[in-house]
């Protein structure tokens, strides 16, 4: 009886494993390019690129602390004096007071709007001409917004995201200023219109930059999905708007511009098709696929490829700018172990990991570059990093109504990253854009 139930349970697991071979493993934001946004039930918390670390959670042994300190030179000062006896009710108003203590309240004041009025006057001379003065450049209609509300609005759209209705509410609410989603959509126009010398010189510095990174994303633009492009550098970010994912939008941004450069990215064709010095793909997007392969196959062959990337990414933090370009017997180890991996026979029944292998042998000259280059980064993180802020525009105000809209945001947008990664205040930045007079042909 015993033997029995046993070769009946025997046969039921044999069952049940057969039907969860009939499941699938699926793509995640863990195993593939797929966004975050776009997991069903969220990817196993084991499978994290991150590794842990030991530090402890919190503030750091060593690390500056930072609280609110009083000042020496307050705005404003306000005494409290006894003027009654808290005990028997004497006044004592007039009895000589002892100074006891302070404490400061750091508040901001009620903002209105300030009007400046500007009038121009003429003088005749004694040889009978009038001379009259002229308005200032950036005072052109006889009632208008200045440089502080224009960079203001520049500033809620670019670097905040904050849609059009709730700009017109904080605008209202905080600082007194009623100015319709139409008076903002054209202030906007202007100031990117202004912004576009510094725009051309961004493109500029990204292009003789020696290291650029390139990515791109969908977009939505009036229910009609066009895309959204970054070349970045160390120093400026350029982002342009595209109906296109193709190869006429690196020849109609960058042909020719950046020849001299390593173009990092993931590996889609399009950007192999950019004339540069050379190549850098993105080893987070490979550990992401490897987790995948992992998952799905369980071919030791993933699992190695896995470890080789890692230690040639720790290697990468451990190399002096002199090793680059001296002999090094770890770097010459990858390069060999590389060799064998792409030549090792994977069996016919992994496709998915023959597919991964044939696409490593297609570009294998262009996996590590950075062990090469000091400044050549192993990921394209900085220009996900440069176009994360598209998406996060889209989640929270929608899509974008028109194409010249979308150009705008990508032309203020571009002069918002560049000035963060210089350490530049980005609100003083678009007031002194939004003081230049608008060229004209």
């Amino acid at each position: 009886m015993q033997q029995k139930q046993i070769a009946e349970l025997r046969e039921r697991v044999l069952y049940l494993e057969g039907e969860l071979s009939k499941y699938k493993i699926k793509k995640n934001s863990n195993n593939s390019s797929i966004p975050p946004s776009q997991d069903q039930f969220g990817p196993a918390k084991n499978q994290s690129l991150r590794k842990k670390s030991n530090r402890k959670v919190g503030g750091q042994k060593g690390r500056k602390g930072k609280t609110l300190e009083m000042t020496d030179t307050p705005d404003k000062i306000i005494d409290h004096y006894p003027d009654y006896c808290e005990k028997c009710g004497n006044d004592i108003r007039k009895v000589r007071m002892e100074f006891v203590n302070r404490r400061q309240i750091i508040d901001i004041p009620p903002i209105k709007p300030e009007i400046q009025e500007h009038r121009v006057y003429k003088r005749r001379c004694t040889c009978g001409h009038e001379t009259c003065t002229g308005f200032p450049d950036n005072v052109t209609s006889p009632v208008g917004y200045g440089s502080g509300v224009e960079g203001l609005i520049g500033y809620l759209h670019s670097r905040h995201y904050i849609p059009f209705m709730r700009m017109h509410e904080i605008l209202c609410d905080v600082f007194g200023l009623s100015i319709s989603e139409g008076g903002i959509h054209c202030l906007l126009n202007k100031l990117a219109i202004k912004a576009l010398p510094a725009y051309e010189k961004i493109k500029e510095v990204v292009y003789n930059s020696n290291v650029i990174g390139s990515d791109e994303t969908g977009v939505k633009i009036n229910g009609q999905k066009n895309w959204i492009w970054t070349w970045q550098s160390k120093r400026a970010t350029l982002i342009c708007v595209s109906q296109n994912r193709g190869i006429d939008t690196i020849i109609e941004n960058c042909d020719n511009l950046a020849r001299n450069a390593i173009l990092v990215h993931d590996c889609y064709s399009a950007h192999f098709q950019t004339l540069t010095a050379g190549h850098q793909i993105c080893t987070a997007h490979l550990l992401r696929d490897l987790n995948y392969l992992e998952e799905k196959d369980k071919v030791k062959w993933s699992s190695d490829f896995k470890k080789m990337l890692i230690k040639a990414l720790s290697l990468k933090k451990r190399l002096t700018p002199a090793e680059y370009i001296l002999p090094n017997k770890e770097r010459d180890n990858l390069e060999s172990q590389l060799s064998s991996f792409l030549n090792f026979k994977i069996d016919t029944k992994y496709k998915e990991t023959r597919t991964f292998q044939k696409r490593m042998t297609k570009y294998s000259e262009y996996l590590f570059t950075f062990l090469y280059h000091p400044d050549v980064p192993p990921d394209n993180n900085a220009s996900e990093r440069a176009i994360r802020n598209v998406k996060v525009k889209q989640k929270v105000s929608g899509q974008f109504k028109s194409f010249n809209g979308a150009k705008t945001f990508a032309i203020i947008r571009s002069v918002t990253d560049t000035t963060l990664k210089n350490g530049q205040n980005v609100l003083n930045t678009l007031k002194i854009i939004a003081n230049l007079k608008i060229q004209t042909d």
